[in-house]
């Protein structure tokens, strides 16, 4: 109710929070889908490479020809950001380097940014919170991600007074999935070439969602932003549903799988050998809390929690999420809390691009979610020390030798331009959060 009481003020003095949207595509536009019931926010500028396809996503959520009539459409994001009236930034291109260059034109002109773009995030954003910091501006994880709806539980969590052994999400997942190109996928999600085209599908998009790059990038941030371990080589993606999650997501020692306590994790929502997982939560987030003591533990089975055999552990979760319909939250909280829904603090994990065949030199990396390389979720200090390539920069970069299939793929491996502004700031990060690792 805080946050509706700050809203009714802001409302009743005729001041809504002015919002850009910087990429118009599916979670844009889930986001654009709520403003017309939304009171106190307009949106007062939308940038997109292709400014009439935003507007043909503005009339698809159900906008009128008057809302959409009073936003300005831009092709450029930068453009967007330097509008005086501006308070609130989201970003949700997607594109690593273009969320890094939009984020600090944020700061430059002091504009709060929500960071849709995970792979920019856990690319650099440990840099960014630090740069935003100083800009005296919030930088937020988005609302309705699962990133910060995971984020959340353990907010919660530890402010209750639990330990959190484990976080994640879940996901359709088999190990052939690791394999998956952009002509393959489709096979995968049960529809045609002809279906996904018609429905405006992006196969590179989903692609990444299966092959396990956008999981590993979501966990990163969840272990970036709330101080949690990851696997040593790799999510294990153990089929687990809601009823078995604290009996699964616990450490060796207490038998478990997880070889830390307090390590993210991604459940998949389909056995090896394919069946469908026992209420399963492919859509949802989860955090499981250790009780502090006896007492604890008796009051979780008092109070019909789902404990694992021994009592101590149970879990909370949520088993769906809304993504960018759920993002006013995140705006609300940045223009009228100063707060983040979530948001980089260290450099717990990284991921990194892993050949997904045998790849010749002379090869150019096609990036997340290609037919090339997926992404790995391995400890930064791990990452660090082979000097691996971060999947965020795996894209349209050229090979120096032969790559084997599954092999991590490292700087050494390709030809690179230390002077690209992206290749750039990512160093400068990595030198910034190494006395962290050591």
């Amino acid at each position: 109710m805080y946050l509706q009481n700050l809203i009714s003020e802001r409302i009743s003095q005729k001041k809504p929070v002015k919002v850009a949207l910087i990429g118009a595509g599916k979670f844009g536009s889930m986001f654009l889908s709520q403003i017309p019931t939304t009171s106190g926010i307009q949106v007062v500028a939308i940038a997109d490479l292709y400014p009439e396809n935003a507007k043909k996503a503005c009339k698809t959520v159900g906008w009128d020809d008057e809302l959409i009539s009073c936003t300005n459409f831009f092709e450029s994001g930068k453009d967007v950001i330097e509008l005086s009236e501006i308070e609130v930034v989201i970003e949700a291109t997607g594109h690593p380097s273009a969320g890094i260059e939009h984020a600090r034109h944020s700061f430059k002109h002091g504009k709060h940014i929500i960071m849709v773009n995970v792979e920019a995030d856990v690319l650099a954003g440990g840099l960014l919170a630090k740069e935003a910091k100083s800009a005296g501006v919030v930088y937020s994880m988005a609302y309705g991600d699962q990133p910060a709806l995971t984020a959340e539980i353990i907010d919660w969590a530890r402010s209750a007074g639990f330990y959190v052994s484990s976080a994640g999400k879940g996901t359709k997942y088999l190990p052939e999935y690791h394999k998956s190109t952009p002509d393959t996928v489709w096979n995968y999600y049960g529809i045609s070439n002809k279906e996904a085209k018609e429905a405006g599908m992006n196969s590179k998009m989903f692609n990444s969602f299966l092959d396990g790059t956008k999981s590993s990038l979501e966990m990163a941030a969840i272990a970036n932003a709330c101080e949690l371990s990851v696997p040593k080589n790799g999510l294990l993606f153990p089929p687990c549903g809601m009823d078995d999650l604290s009996s699964i997501l616990k450490p060796k020692i207490s038998g478990g799988i997880l070889t830390e306590n307090g390590q993210v994790e991604v459940v998949s929502s389909l056995e090896r050998d394919g069946r469908p997982v026992f209420k399963d939560l492919r859509w949802g987030v989860y955090a499981v809390l250790q009780a502090p003591n006896d007492y604890a533990a008796s009051c979780f089975k008092q109070y019909g929690m789902n404990t694992d055999e021994s009592g101590e552990f149970s879990a909370m979760y949520k088993p769906f999420h809304l993504i960018g319909m759920e993002l006013n939250i995140s705006v609300f909280s940045a223009a009228l809390l100063n707060q983040p829904t979530g948001q980089t603090k260290t450099f717990a994990g990284d991921v990194v691009a892993t050949a997904k065949r045998n790849l010749k030199k002379g090869e150019t990396l096609d990036g997340e979610g290609g037919s090339t390389v997926w992404g790995k979720l391995i400890p930064s200090r791990t990452s660090l020390s082979i000097g691996a390539l971060p999947i965020g920069l795996a894209h349209n970069i050229k090979l120096n030798k032969n790559i084997e299939e599954d092999q991590l793929i490292s700087w050494n491996d390709v030809d690179y331009n230390l002077e690209d502004k992206t290749i750039s700031y990512r160093k400068l990060m990595e030198k910034e959060f190494t006395f962290l690792l050591d």
